[in-house]
């Protein structure tokens, strides 16, 4: 078993990142982008900033979210610093024209249009000697310069460290870049500008790019591009963070960590994912012993239409009914204990003057009714297959066996049945570890319990990749878990089975 488990605990991290690398693609290839915004005019026309605002995305807020979560780099490969200068021509061609070749009639639309010039200028940084080799050249169109000049400035414009306890170096870096920002955002080209003006700016421009170059590594070596391939690009920035367990912060609170979210909302969901895990364990291994030992009998057929009928209603018509017709105006069975439908615990004022045992009969009472609309599903497939397993158990020569040397019911119920018919239970039950950080959106919601559910909803619609990308790598790690625990637990069950 020894040697199973090195080589287990050497495929893990190897998963894991297959598993973390198909995510991150299909999170970033999804459409749209978290910080898309378009200003809709009263006439239903799509309105846009000029001057600045061309290369600048929305504007320097949105910008700076973007380069904060790394989303101005590619997305798994580098190739920005090898675009030759032709394909510059012919984006800035495009951006002058909105039009997507020279034939073209007919200006491109406003989504094409602001993905291409989105994508330019994050590529800005990447080709600034070609972008100053247009703006200095005299053969080129005042128009065409002038757009370059504000694809150059956005390329030279950097973002700084934030939040609190930063190092010298790093508040070095961001008084650097606040003066570069600063006279960059002055050396614009204004269509009011003269033509002694603009030649003054593009002069500031070209002085400008050869005091920095070294610093700001505008020039990089072949060397230097194939590092850049590979390590400037949004997926090893992440995993360079994930790697050190920071899973990033919230899109909406960059205060507020992944991590600190998720500690707050464990609790719950961990107790509404574990408790009906064993329950349905415990319960669909009773239901599934009746069921075989009265195998097409009243109470065989009963159940399992019963169970059939469960499976087949959703949780967002239980939930409900059981709000409406169970916990409004009722009580718990011989009591005149009312059933609480909101909520984990009472309201703190109530909660935090409780005794230990008081909590303890507080929580229960209110996760009574979402533990029910969670589990009656999973109890219901599970019992049917329980019933399957035993049934196929109690068919086997080694059973018959045992009844037959008149071994005690308990024992060949125990050690010869309930061992092994519980394998088949223990894989289906494997892979629900990966549950445990998923939550129930619909019951955390109806039953207004903030879980994991309802937090993992919102980020998808908020389109917050960190919180997205922690929950595919904290559920799949724990399905994978649950398959090891699976297997180490085969031994246990069944001496017979080895993992050598």
């Amino acid at each position: 078993m020894f040697n199973y488990l090195i080589r287990r605990l050497i495929l893990l991290p190897i998963t894991m990142f297959l598993i973390i690398l198909i995510n991150f693609i299909i999170i970033n290839l999804a459409p749209g982008d978290p910080t898309t915004v378009t200003e809709v005019s009263q006439d239903g026309g799509a309105s846009r900033r000029e001057d600045r605002s061309i290369a600048f995305s929305s504007d320097n807020r949105y910008l700076q979210f973007r380069e904060y979560y790394g989303l101005t780099l590619p997305i798994l490969f580098n190739t920005w610093p090898w675009i030759s200068e032709e394909k510059i021509h012919k984006d800035l061609w495009k951006l002058n024209s909105r039009k997507s070749d020279i034939d073209s009639k007919e200006e491109m639309n406003f989504k094409e249009y602001d993905r291409l010039r989105i994508l330019f200028g994050d590529q800005a940084r990447f080709i600034m000697k070609d972008l100053l080799n247009i703006i200095v050249d005299p053969n080129e169109s005042l128009v065409i310069r002038s757009l370059a000049v504000k694809f150059f400035i956005r390329g030279g414009t950097r973002q700084a460290y934030l939040g609190a306890g930063l190092s010298p170096d790093k508040k070095q870096y961001n008084e650097k870049i606040g003066k570069d920002n600063d006279a960059l955002s002055r050396l614009g080209i204004l269509p009011t500008d003269s033509k002694e003006q603009a030649l003054e700016k593009t002069t500031s421009l070209k002085n400008w790019f050869e005091e920095n170059k070294v610093f700001y590594n505008f020039q990089p070596t072949v060397k230097e591009k194939i590092s850049l391939f590979f390590f400037e690009t949004r997926f090893f920035k992440y995993m360079s963070r994930v790697l050190t367990l920071d899973f990033g912060t919230m899109r909406n609170d960059p205060n507020k960590t992944v991590i600190s979210e998720v500690t707050k909302r464990f609790k719950y969901s961990l107790t509404l994912s574990l408790i009906p895990m064993i329950l349905t364990f415990f319960l669909c291994q009773i239901f599934g012993f009746l069921m075989a030992f009265k195998h097409n009998r009243p109470i065989d057929i009963t159940l399992n239409i019963i169970f059939l009928i469960l499976f087949a209603i959703p949780v967002f018509v239980v939930a409900p009914f059981l709000i409406e017709k169970v916990a409004l105006g009722g009580h718990f069975p011989f009591t005149n204990i009312p059933i609480p439908y909101t909520g984990f615990t009472s309201p703190d004022a109530i909660y935090n003057n409780q005794t230990s045992y008081e909590r303890l009969l507080d929580v229960a009472k209110h996760i009574f009714l979402p533990i029910v609309a969670i589990m009656y599903g999973s109890l219901a497939a599970t019992a049917r297959l329980s019933r399957t397993a035993v049934l196929e158990v109690m068919r086997q020569d080694y059973v018959r066996t045992a009844w037959a040397k008149g071994a005690s019911p308990f024992s060949v119920l125990i050690k010869h049945i309930g061992r092994n018919a519980s394998i088949t239970i223990v894989t289906s039950l494997a892979g629900s570890f990966g549950v445990i950080l998923g939550g129930s959106l619909i019951v955390e919601t109806l039953f207004e319990i903030n879980g994991f559910g309802k937090f993992f909803y919102d980020a998808i619609l908020n389109r917050d990749y960190n919180v997205i990308m922690f929950s595919a790598i904290a559920g799949s790690f724990l399905s994978l878990l649950g398959y090891l625990v699976a297997d180490i637990a085969y031994t246990l069950l069944d001496p017979r089975l080895t993992l050598d």
